[in-house]
């Protein structure tokens, strides 16, 4: 279960960088909004899929509860689920 979170970890931080580096200025200075759409779903769906393994792995790691909110509101801080993975997976 934690070789699978350290996967999607990695994923969704990418998928971050990618929307906020790549896509938000595609969409705002060169007018292509399309990437944001096709990106920020992708992100989305990696997202949701980190929160849920993290509630999952905080009942079956016994995680307390300032551990499971750090590990979660890295996912929203660029570079967070790097800096997570590193040091608390």
């Amino acid at each position: 279960m934690i070789k699978i979170f350290k996967k999607i970890a990695l994923l969704e931080g990418i998928s971050l960088l990618v929307l906020l580096f790549f896509a938000m200025p595609m969409k705002y200075i060169f007018n292509e909004p399309i990437y944001v759409k096709q990106v920020g779903m992708a992100h989305g769906i990696l997202f949701l899929l980190y929160i849920a393994f993290a509630v999952v792995l905080k009942f079956e790691q016994k995680w307390d509860l300032k551990k499971f909110f750090t590990i979660s509101i890295a996912s929203v801080i660029p570079f967070g689920t790097f800096y997570i993975e590193k040091k608390y997976l």
